[in-house]
């Protein structure tokens, strides 16, 4: 056999082996590892393995690499200083937001009256106590309670404005009440009208009555009461008791959250003004705000922080809201009231527009009313819930809107019959009320500097001409009779 036949014998014997099955055996049975032949192609690339360190320290050591990194560098800080002073200019060219004006609580959102305990509720304090939610919901921020003292006609010598009348509860009833509403955020003043079931709240006798009024200031506050209200000011603000009266409500870390309230009635804006500045009341209550009476408002606003004022059109003395004169629908007084600059102070019942002689009942048999017999008491009925929505929402506005918190007052528009006029406050969303309480369509010719083409409606009473969500122009504004919109815009700058 040849060489060239030894060489053919070889692939073949290497091409027999690669066909045999990987049993694991030999041909003659006899079993050993097996076998792969793997064909490993050559790597005839070159692999690149980077420079070493010697070599990276003989570039970087180079003129071109060293002009490099400086040039890096200078750009990395011209870039870090422009940002700098980007940032700068943009703060010193940004406008300045206002100092926010200090606010108590009296101030945050809608006061409450219940004058008549029982009416309001069966139960009498604990009813009172058992409805602390439902004011809640209503983003009420205060409670005016009362009188819950006994009082009797022409009596000034039984008068005890200390004690609770059983009438209504015990003292344990009180302080449960004061503790739940503690609790929930609810202070409570304390009314303590003297005589109120008679014409003469002082028994014409101012100067004795009022040393019991600062003994009872005194005692209450120690109990846990936000605050003590007054009736009919000009009367006792004149006796020598008054300082002594002022001097328990002076702002200490003890009585800086308690209130010195009061009320007058039938006064001009310059006697309401005279009396704010001689009684050092923290809120005066005036019924002042009638719509027709703006330029009254106006006047005070000029000449008095607003935190001071109160606006308040309904009570014992007054009567509903829902059944003042001239008469007006419920919703616009409400909204009146809500976007006034000033506290908001509504009586038991004007949420949903209780009449004269309705029954506080009514408002608990709303959400679980009785059988209605005929179609007039369940229409009845859903008004009264439209309206509540109406007030919850308003109050809800009141509570979180700065421009209706304590924005400026602008008057855009005003009639006998119509009133327009601006809510705004520095940066923030501004507020635009109108109404008409006439008999008659009217136009509102709308003239500001700070006023946009159009504007949203917020809150009305007109869902037909004016839909909430929907824009409106205030180039030439109607309102149909009897109907009041609450706008809103933003801040353009």
């Amino acid at each position: 056999m040849n060489k060239e036949d030894d060489m053919k014998e070889v692939e073949l014997n290497e091409m027999d082996q690669e066909k045999q099955p990987m049993t694991g055996e030999t041909p003659t049975g006899t079993k050993k590892n097996g076998c792969v032949k793997v064909k490993v192609p050559e790597d005839t690339e070159v692999k690149f393995t980077g420079l070493s360190k010697e070599e990276l320290m003989k570039v970087a050591g180079t003129a071109g690499w060293i002009r490099t990194r400086w040039a890096l560098l200078v750009l990395f800080w011209l870039g870090w200083v422009g940002m700098l002073a980007g940032a700068i200019v943009i703060i010193v060219q940004a406008p300045r937001c206002k100092p926010i004006p200090e606010m108590n609580w009296w101030n945050e959102g809608p006061l409450y009256q219940i004058s008549d305990v029982n009416e309001f509720s069966e139960n009498g304090l604990k009813g009172v106590e058992e409805k602390l939610d439902y004011l809640t919901q209503m983003k009420v921020k205060g409670l005016i309670l009362g009188p819950i003292h006994t009082v009797q006609e022409d009596q000034l010598d039984t008068l005890d404005l200390v004690s609770v009348k059983s009438a209504v509860g015990t003292e344990n009833d009180l302080k449960s009440l004061l503790d739940q509403a503690h609790k929930k955020g609810i202070p409570i003043v304390l009314n303590l009208t003297p005589s109120y079931d008679t014409a003469s709240v002082w028994f014409n006798n101012v100067t004795a009555v009022a040393e019991k009024i600062k003994d009872a200031c005194t005692h209450w506050l120690r109990k846990g009461f936000g605050g003590v209200f007054l009736p009919d000011l000009r009367d006792i603000m004149t006796t020598k008791s008054w300082p002594s009266i002022q001097a328990i409500f002076n702002k200490t870390e003890e009585t800086k959250q308690v209130a010195l309230m009061g009320s007058v009635t039938s006064l001009s804006a310059d006697e309401v003004s005279l009396v704010l500045n001689r009684s050092g009341v923290d809120l005066l209550l005036t019924g002042l705000p009638d719509p027709a009476e703006t330029g009254v408002t106006k006047k005070l606003y000029s000449s008095h922080l607003q935190t001071s004022l109160g606006w308040s059109l309904s009570g014992r003395t007054l009567g509903s809201l829902a059944s003042r004169t001239p008469a007006a629908p419920i919703r616009l007084y409400q909204m009146l009231l809500f976007t006034l600059p000033g506290t908001p102070v509504f009586s038991a019942g004007d949420e949903v527009g209780l009449k004269a002689g309705e029954k506080p009942q009514i408002m608990w048999d709303l959400e679980n009313p009785a059988e209605e017999k005929n179609a007039t008491a369940k229409t009845l009925r859903e008004e009264r819930i439209a309206v509540r929505d109406f007030f919850k929402a308003l109050s809800d506005l009141r509570g979180k809107e700065r421009s209706l918190l304590h924005g400026e007052y602008v008057s855009l528009h005003s009639s006998a019959t119509s009133l327009a006029f601006l809510r705004l406050w520095d940066q923030s969303e501004r507020f635009l009320t109108a109404m008409n309480w006439g008999n008659d369509p009217v136009t509102m010719i709308l003239s500001n500097s700070d006023l946009p083409a159009q504007a949203q409606v917020r809150l009305t009473t007109d869902a037909a001409n004016l839909a909430v969500d929907s824009m409106v122009s205030l180039e030439k504004l109607q309102l149909g009779p009897k109907q009041a919109v609450l706008l809103s815009y933003p801040y353009a700058g």
